[in-house]
């Protein structure tokens, strides 16, 4: 991979990871669309699309910074009691949350893998994830409470989050239509998706660095690698700070547009892709 895919890549990576319309889904498809050759069942693929999800990742922890703090502090038992119990409490619903997808990536990362580099199937899952962001919208719980969430909540927007292991399915996008259907507004379903979406991340691309530092083939994509993180880290920032006020600003159908461009894309990828242009 040269350096202007690379940054092609972080750039697309820092977007699409948090806006709801599949960062995998995009790594899968565009490459495929503009004909780039780059072997995305390489032994180097993986491994590098990991280091951009680590960039994504601390430009999302910078950005929710005070709120990893309250954590920290919570988890300590610092500060003042209420801040305590409020910092356990968000805690609690981001491990709970986060169980999961750890549970059933475990059971079925390996059989999905094959799916992470077919374009075809990528493009179908696109279209797939403009129909659950519709239908998010549609199935919207009635009695909104704001960006409010008990544990129950927290533990059926991490089912859904489950959804995002099919490449096409967006993992915040997914998050979020579970917390609608709870009752929760576009503004918390969006910065809980976020926040339960760093810890997934950085764990994801944790578990990937060793392969990519270790094994021999893929040192020449390290300098590179570490260069697209930060490009990706940076978007990332940007784009949470763009998605966070246009969630508050448009609550009553914040996801409809994003829905309408993964069906275009996804169905326009699907043809193009099928006919072989």
């Amino acid at each position: 991979m040269d350096f202007v895919h690379a940054i092609l890549f972080a750039i697309l990576q820092g977007a699409t990871e948090l806006f709801p319309v599949s960062s995998l889904g995009h790594a899968v498809v565009v490459p495929a669309l503009l004909h780039w050759h780059i072997d995305q069942k390489g032994p180097g693929f993986l491994p590098f699309l990991v280091m951009l999800h680590l960039g994504t990742a601390t430009g999302l922890f910078l950005y929710f910074a005070k709120d990893w703090i309250a954590i920290f502090y919570g988890a300590l038992g610092l500060g003042y009691q209420e801040q305590t119990r409020a910092g356990r409490a968000l805690l609690g619903k981001l491990i709970i949350a986060t169980l999961p997808l750890v549970i059933v990536g475990g059971l079925f990362k390996k059989p999905l893998e094959h799916l992470f580099g077919a374009p075809l199937l990528a493009a179908l899952f696109l279209i797939a994830n403009a129909g659950l962001l519709l239908l998010g919208e549609r199935l919207r719980g009635k009695s909104l409470r704001g960006g409010e969430m008990d544990y129950k909540d927290a533990l059926i927007i991490g089912l859904f989050q489950c959804l995002a292991f099919l490449p096409g399915i967006s993992r915040s996008g997914a998050a979020m239509v579970g917390a609608l259907r709870r009752g929760i507004d576009h503004e918390g379903a969006a910065k809980f998706s976020f926040l339960i979406g760093t810890p997934a991340i950085a764990a994801a691309g944790v578990a990937e660095v060793p392969r990519l530092v270790h094994e021999h083939q893929l040192h020449a994509l390290f300098g590179v690698s570490m260069l697209a993180a930060v490009v990706a880290g940076v978007v990332a920032y940007a784009s949470t700070a763009f998605l966070m006020r246009y969630f508050k600003g448009h609550d009553t159908w914040a996801l409809k547009p994003f829905a309408w461009y993964c069906a275009a894309f996804g169905a326009g990828s699907f043809v193009l892709l099928l006919a072989g242009l």
